[in-house]
């Protein structure tokens, strides 16, 4: 697995509002959706694209376009919808799935309780999409399930993660068999006895969308 830290100074200036317990939530989901813009560009440095011939104004040229099938952005539900649309911004044609995935507080494991994807991912790049990399454990299971349905390459973009929860996709992504990218804007100290990143941001669906 490789693994991209993002840093970059406009990246560590938003993540330093995400991490403030003061800000809002429409100022969180805001600045969410324009960090994710910017880990996208190094998330989709390897996107498959083919040539194409054009005429400029001036005379013919060839240039590029994205390759047939088309890339699938897939945000794990909830909080990964606050990244749909800052990543949509820079993949406009590509096609966009869900994974509803929840964890158990108490046992930190996960489950899956919404499944909106094609029914073929065969030869399509996807691109997973989730605020925070804590235990680890949703990604593993994302990539699980999305190779099962036939994705050959996968890249996951976090906003933050903690090392133990890199470790352990890393380790799990051994036996997976398929090319695995992770790009972070940061890697924080620790989790916590709970399984929260320290310091971290909170919880994001919580901070992205309130409490319910």
């Amino acid at each position: 697995m490789q693994v991209h830290v993002a840093d970059h100074p406009l990246i560590n200036h938003k993540l330093t509002y995400l991490r403030d317990r003061r800000t809002d939530s429409p100022t969180f989901r805001r600045l969410a959706e324009e960090l994710v813009t910017l880990l996208a560009y190094e998330a989709t440095r390897e996107v498959r694209t083919e040539p194409i011939d054009l005429e400029t104004p001036v005379g013919p040229t060839t240039g590029i376009k994205l390759a047939n099938p088309k890339p699938v952005i897939v945000p794990i539900l909830r909080a990964g919808l606050g990244m749909l649309e800052g990543m949509v911004r820079l993949l406009p044609s590509a096609e966009v799935g869900f994974l509803g995935m929840v964890r158990d507080e108490e046992t930190l494991e996960v489950s899956a309780y919404a499944n909106r994807l094609p029914d073929s991912l065969h030869g399509r790049q996807v691109y997973v999409i989730d605020p925070m990399l804590a235990t680890g454990h949703t990604l593993i299971m994302a990539f699980e399930f999305l190779r099962d349905l036939g994705a050959d390459d996968i890249t996951a973009v976090c906003l933050i993660a903690a090392p133990e929860g890199i470790e352990t996709v890393r380790e799990a992504v051994k036996d997976i068999g398929i090319p695995v990218t992770l790009v972070v804007g940061a890697i924080d100290d620790h989790l916590n006895e709970q399984g929260y990143i320290v310091p971290g941001l909170g919880d994001a669906g919580d901070r992205l969308y309130g409490v319910v």
